[in-house]
C-alpha cells in the first residue's frame, strides 16, 4: 500500500454505504468515475487518468476488487468448504472459465444483465447455463454476507429447465437381459447387484466396501449431498459379494485390483450396459431401486432415509406414481365387477351418453 497522501485531491468524492463501506470517486460536473481506494495502489494513476478523461486502468490481474480475487477469496470461505466435494469440482471448473474471460472486471460491476448474457450464451446447453447461475449466485450470495457487495445480482435471475424425465429408469427385462449376460462371479455383476439393491450413486457404489456394512447393515455418508445413509444388505446382494470377486477396501474393483474412481466406474459400467444390449445407466437403477420401494409401499420417509433425499420433493415423485398405479389397479376392478351387475362395454357407455 501507498503512502496516504496528505491531502485530498480536488473532485475526489468520499461515499459510505449503508452497510459503512467507503468507496472512491472522481466527480467533476456530471461525470461520476469509480476509482481504487484512496492512498492504495494505483490510486494516483487511476486519479490522474480521470482527471484528463482517460479510461481508468483496470486493476491489475488477480488483485483486490476483480472478480478473480471476489472468487479466491470465496473458494477459501467455509461456505466453499462446507459444499460437497462434486460440487466444489462442477463450480471450480466454471470459476476457471469465469476468470480466464472476465477475472479483470471489478466485481462490483457485475451486474444481472452481464449474468443473464453468460446463461444466453449458453441457451443451447440449459444444465450448462442453470449450473452456471447456481455457481454465480452462490459466490454473490456469500459476498453480500460477507459485505463484499451490498446487492446480489443474481437474486431475480432464473434458469430454464428443460422438460426431460431424465435418466431413463431400467425395466425388468433390462435387467433380466443383464443378469443373463453377466453372470455371478463376474466384476459386471456385482455391480450391477450393488446398484439395483442399495439404489446408490455411481460415486458411492464405486467406493462401498466392507467397512461401511456392520450387522447387515451398509452406513455411509453420500458424496453429493453429505447425508448419511442406512440401507439394508439384501440377500441378492450378498450372494453378489459372496460370489465376487471383492476387493479388500471396495466391492467392485478395477483390472488392476483397485477401486474405481467415479468417472472411471461410470464409463465401465456404461461399457458393460452396452455389452447386454441395455442403453442406460447407473442412474437408471437407482430409479428403478426407488420404483421398486415404493411400488412396495414405503413410505417418504423411508425412502429418504434409504436414498439420502431431504425435503420430500423427490421422495413424493415415487409414492405419487406408486398410488397412482395402485389406484388404477383398483379403478380397474370397479369396471371388471359392476355394482349393478351390468357389463361394461364401450357400446354401453355410448349409449347412454347419447
Amino acid at each position: 500500500m501507498d503512502a496516504m497522501p496528505k491531502y485530498r485531491p480536488p473532485f475526489l468524492l468520499r461515499d459510505v454505504s449503508r452497510h459503512g463501506k467507503v468507496r472512491w470517486y472522481y466527480r467533476k460536473g456530471k461525470a461520476k468515475v469509480r476509482l481504487p481506494d484512496f492512498g492504495t495502489v494505483g490510486f494516483q494513476e487511476a486519479y490522474e487518468a480521470a482527471a484528463s478523461g482517460k479510461p481508468v486502468p483496470v486493476p491489475t490481474r488477480g488483485g483486490k476488487g476483480t472478480l478473480e480475487w471476489l472468487i479466491r477469496q470465496y473458494m477459501e470461505s467455509t461456505a466453499w468448504a462446507g459444499l460437497s466435494v462434486a460440487t466444489r469440482k462442477q463450480r471450480g471448473n466454471i470459476f476457471r472459465h469465469v476468470i480466464t474471460k472476465a477475472g479483470k472486471e471489478a466485481f462490483e460491476d457485475v451486474t444481472a444483465k452481464a449474468i443473464e448474457k453468460a446463461m444466453d450464451d449458453r441457451a443451447e446447453t440449459p444444465d450448462a447455463a442453470r449450473n452456471f447461475l447456481e455457481s454465480m449466485r452462490g459466490l454473490f450470495r456469500w459476498a453480500k454476507k460477507a459485505e463484499h457487495v451490498e446487492t446480489d445480482p443474481t437474486a431475480a435471475l432464473r434458469a430454464h429447465r428443460r422438460r426431460t424425465e431424465g435418466f431413463p429408469v431400467w425395466t425388468e427385462d433390462d435387467c433380466a437381459a443383464y443378469e443373463a449376460r453377466w453372470p455371478l462371479g463376474s466384476k459386471e455383476r456385482l455391480a450391477y447387484v450393488i446398484l439395483a439393491c442399495t439404489g446408490l450413486r455411481r460415486g458411492d457404489a464405486a467406493i462401498l466396501g466392507r467397512q461401511h456394512a456392520k450387522d447387515g447393515i451398509l452406513t455411509m455418508r453420500t458424496e453429493k449431498t453429505g447425508e448419511v445413509v442406512t440401507i439394508p444388505i439384501l440377500p441378492a446382494m450378498l450372494e453378489a459379494i459372496e460370489a465376487g470377486p471383492c476387493g479388500d477396501l471396495t466391492f467392485v474393483v478395477n483390472s488392476n485390483g483397485k477401486g474405481f474412481t467415479k468417472e472411471s466406474f461410470g464409463n465401465w459400467f456404461h461399457d458393460a450396459c452396452r455389452a447386454a444390449g441395455i442403453e442406460k445407466s447407473a442412474h437408471g437403477l437407482r430409479k428403478l431401486a426407488a420404483t421398486r420401494l415404493a411400488n412396495a409401499g414405503a413410505t417418504v420417509a423411508q425412502l429418504e432415509a434409504w436414498f439420502g433425499w431431504r425435503g420430500g420433493g423427490m421422495a413424493s415423485l415415487y409414492t405419487r406414481a406408486a398410488d397412482r398405479k395402485r389406484l388404477a389397479y383398483s379403478a380397474a376392478s370397479l369396471l371388471s365387477h359392476p355394482q349393478s351387475g351390468e357389463t361394461f362395454s364401450p357400446q354401453a357407455t355410448e349409449k347412454k351418453g347419447a
